[in-house]
């Protein structure tokens, strides 16, 4: 395990943004975490948990630790007739994970495939795509307190997740690092198929009875078509959190936009399509220097190769203020912001 010192974070974050790490360490086992925090130079450092990178931005460099999680390893659990449990260590590629489970004829977590990023950030961002997220599917966590080097394990009523929320953005915001998770994936599953474009996407690709498979690569045709390769352009995915209004708010925002996209929620309010709200002021396609609004899909910011994370977060908070001017909505960032050493 080697501490390297003022190292970048370029290749470590998928909006390709320059900044530096004071100290960096790659984890690759478990084990070597405790060594780290019993030596005080590291474990009283201000501590950042990097995983792919597919959900920051830094807006500086970073003066403390940054740890980045890169183990492996996928392993069965527990099962029955009906279930199997699935456990993944956190430096997984998650769609990694995705193909594993679907490779191994259990369905769950085929709506969440090509979603960038690592198994271990999946719970703390609540991870979902076309009607799904992944607390439908998750059973348990085992986490260590960066503080006391306790382990512990946190279930799905303990991780309090919300709408690509949980504890761990809010109460617990940087005291654990997840070590690994665990799945409750079904044998033969009912298949969620009805939200977005999946249904007409299966149907191009002329699959009448689809199956987790056919599910999986209908999304992931989708998501190419829609989003930008970050290793081309870089990008964090999803920029914006749906705002969700009251249905007055909902109906009167429809009469005076006619075309508005919005999903209805089970407690009667209404989830804003952040992207059309965008697109609809112009935004999409447009540039200021190196940071723009993707041209596919104005619900991602992009960098089209030099700007800083301050570039990217001026142009973003441009956006929250004519969102919130025209539509009385204030847009919140889905991406988390690292603000270093500002």
């Amino acid at each position: 395990m080697e501490i390297l010192k003022n190292q970048s974070l370029k290749h470590f974050n998928t909006f390709g943004i320059e900044a530096t790490a004071r100290y960096f360490v790659e984890l690759q086992k478990p084990d070597d975490l405790q060594k780290l925090l019993d030596v005080e130079e590291y474990s009283s450092q201000k501590k950042l948990i990097l995983g792919g990178g597919s959900n920051v931005l830094f807006t500086g460099s970073f003066p403390g630790l940054v740890i980045h999680i890169n183990t492996q390893g996928i392993s069965i659990v527990g099962e029955d007739a009906d279930e199997v449990l699935i456990e993944a260590q956190a430096g997984v590629v998650w769609h990694e994970l995705v193909l594993h489970t679907i490779n191994m004829g259990l369905g769950g977590l085929e709506n969440l495939s090509l979603i960038p990023g690592n198994v271990g950030a999946a719970p703390i961002q609540n991870i979902g795509a076309y009607g799904v997220e992944q607390k439908d599917c998750f059973k348990s966590l085992t986490a260590v307190n960066l503080a006391t080097g306790e382990i512990k394990k946190f279930g799905n009523k303990e991780c309090r997740f919300g709408y690509r929320d949980s504890i761990f953005k809010n109460k617990l915001l940087n005291q654990f690092l997840i070590l690994s998770v665990t799945y409750r994936l079904k044998r033969n599953p009912v298949l969620n198929v009805k939200y977005g474009a999946i249904a007409s996407e299966l149907e191009r690709m002329q699959i009448k009875e689809p199956d987790a498979v056919a599910v999986s690569e209908a999304v992931c045709n989708i998501r190419r078509s829609k989003l930008p390769d970050p290793v081309l352009i870089g990008n964090a995915g999803s920029f914006f959190k749906n705002p969700v209004v009251s249905a007055a708010h909902y109906l009167r925002l429809r009469k005076k936009y006619p075309g508005i996209v919005a999903f209805e929620t089970d407690d009667g309010n209404y989830k804003l399509a952040a992207g059309w709200l965008i697109e609809e002021l112009g935004f999409k396609g447009l540039r200021r220097g190196d940071a723009g609004v993707c041209a596919t899909q104005a619900l991602v910011l992009v960098n089209y190769g030099t700007a800083t994370g301050k570039d990217i977060l001026a142009l973003a908070h441009e956006i929250i203020n004519a969102v919130e001017n025209a539509f009385e909505v204030k847009l919140q960032p889905e991406v988390n912001i690292i603000t270093g050493d500002e």
